[in-house]
């Protein structure tokens, strides 16, 4: 069996066939390292976690969902948790907010794992649970942080716990992880992030509206190789982007689920997708051409 990536590797090369997941991967060791170095190492650059942190002893960062179940839960935060929370809201709501999830949150090491190894196996899966289920979570931390008067979603916030984990070592936090992974490995594929995580519905809100967006400004070069779908975290979003010019549709991902993770650079062999902008168009790029062609298969 073919596995996803090994026309592009073919194409361009080991590295650049990976270069956005390695970056990913620098990025996500590089903040867990800079909130594990005051604790393990006396090395205070940032004190916190990723719920609230102080960067230096001057950059406040907030995370605005924390700060939105504090308000329900009728707990009036600091006037630094207040600006940190703005910094953070305003930096998501430009670049894409889900670029939390591919980047920085540390669980998604687990999930991503969790794909690695099923696509190895050749697993399946044995249920798929509706994607409008971690809307209705996100709704349910807010309303049971009103009734509870607390912060309801840490109390079982898997991120929280990885970060526990690491720091005090073997205990509760990494029975919790190892569920998310076995979850997404052998059950429901992609579940966690994809279907029950309430981070990832909230900032996929924040970020509705984001500029920065992954676009098939190249989509007449696509041959259907479909290796762009396989390593997806979010496949629905691809099609309208990919396949719409017929339709008129726009070549940038607008749907809010995806996460900017970039996979779908690497792994294709036509480069048929980029960063850009919400307004990308199919100009051509260097060496490029923006002709559509009829080999494009409109049933994937």
């Amino acid at each position: 069996m073919k596995m996803p990536g090994q026309d592009a590797i073919a194409a361009k090369g080991w590295f650049k066939a990976h270069r956005f997941l390695i970056a990913r991967r620098v990025s996500q060791a590089g903040v867990l390292v800079l909130f594990l170095l005051g604790p393990l190492a006396g090395l205070w650059i940032v004190k916190g976690n990723l719920n609230s942190s102080l960067t230096f002893g001057v950059l406040p960062l907030t995370d605005p969902y924390v700060l939105l179940q504090s308000f329900a839960a009728r707990h009036w935060p600091e006037t630094t948790a207040i600006v940190g929370a703005s910094i953070v809201a305003v930096f998501y709501a430009l670049v894409g907010g889900r670029v939390y999830c591919s980047w920085v949150c540390p669980v998604n090491l687990v999930t991503d794992a969790a794909a690695w190894l099923r696509q190895r196996l050749g697993l399946r899966g044995v249920s798929r649970l509706p994607r409008a289920t971690r809307q209705g979570l996100l709704i349910m931390t807010f309303v049971v942080s009103v009734v509870a008067g607390a912060v309801a979603w840490e109390v079982i916030n898997p991120v929280s716990m990885f970060h526990r984990g690491l720091i005090f070592g073997v205990g509760l936090a990494w029975v919790v992880i190892l569920a998310v992974f076995l979850l997404d490995a052998f059950v429901s594929p992609r579940s966690w992030c994809g279907n029950l995580c309430p981070v990832g519905a909230f900032y996929g809100w924040l970020g509705y509206k984001s500029l920065v967006r992954v676009c098939a400004d190249q989509r007449a070069q696509c041959n259907d190789c479909g290796d762009c779908y396989d390593v997806c975290p979010e496949p629905q979003v691809i099609r309208p982007a990919l396949k719409g010019a017929a339709d008129g549709v726009e070549p940038a991902i607008l749907d809010a689920a995806c996460t900017n993770c970039g996979r779908c650079i690497d792994i294709c062999s036509k480069d048929v997708f980029g960063f850009g902008m919400r307004f990308c168009s199919t100009a051509p790029r260097a060496g490029g051409t923006s002709n559509y062609h009829a080999s494009i298969n409109p049933e994937r």
